[in-house]
């Protein structure tokens, strides 16, 4: 038994994957089914380039971006049904976030080292008791490489593009499906070729193409990978 497990009570479960995979919509399944705390690390890289915009700072100026971290603080609060309700500086921001020009400033900002370093020390803060379920893209491999279970979920782009376009419907983002099969395109390829952290599997995830899944098999299948973790962690 590892120096980690031996502090953890309950496991840190990683979820990885590319956009419109579903992890947002898996982790808060997890979490309610099993009594985790939902960590939205994409919730915390949207309320900083919230900032970023209201400050008039330049998503591609590291150096600015890594000063305004320093007077930065992003709080999430669980709630029941409705997901984390997201403070930054003290305010609500929990739609705002959502809006489409925070979601492009989002994935811009997320590319640069320092802003990385930055929240991967918050986020272990938040998770390094366990009992958390953690969702983005390098949770299993840098946030936490020693998580007691990581998922990359995963599916093809064209899938992933049309859940997204269905998503989107009636909301301030839509837009047609081949523009966001086109920004889901665009977001993968800066995810998996940024110089920091880039998209992948962590070499000990369970990969689950959802492609040809629905979603009540994708919570299944889910839900059997954490119980069996819980067993074996009780075991220990």
């Amino acid at each position: 038994m590892t120096a980690t497990l031996s502090r953890r009570l309950r496991p840190v479960i990683a979820i990885d994957g590319p956009a419109g995979a579903g992890k947002s919509t898996l982790a808060a399944h997890l979490a309610r089914c099993f009594g985790f705390l939902n960590l939205e690390t994409g919730a915390m890289y949207r309320a900083l380039a919230l900032k970023a915009i209201e400050s008039s700072v330049s998503f591609d100026d590291e150096s600015a971006l890594a000063r305004l971290t320093a007077n930065t603080q992003i709080v999430l609060e669980p709630r029941a049904e409705e997901g984390n309700r997201v403070l930054l500086d003290g305010r609500d921001v929990t739609g705002r976030i959502r809006e489409r020009d925070v979601t492009e400033a989002a994935s811009r900002v997320s590319v640069h080292p320092r802003v990385r370093a930055w929240m991967v020390g918050r986020q272990r803060v938040l998770g390094e008791q366990g009992g958390v379920v953690m969702e983005g893209r390098d949770i299993g491999t840098k946030v936490f490489p020693d998580a007691e279970l990581k998922i990359f979920l995963d599916a093809s782009d064209a899938i992933r593009g049309q859940r997204r376009y269905l998503q989107n419907a009636g909301t301030s983002q839509e837009g047609t499906q081949e523009a966001v099969l086109a920004t889901v395109r665009e977001r993968d390829a800066r995810d998996r070729n940024r110089a920091v952290s880039p998209l992948e599997p962590a070499a000990d995830a369970v990969h689950l193409d959802t492609s040809a899944m629905t979603l009540e098999e994708v919570l299944s299948r889910s839900e059997e990978l954490v119980r069996a973790k819980i067993s074996a962690s009780d075991t220990l």
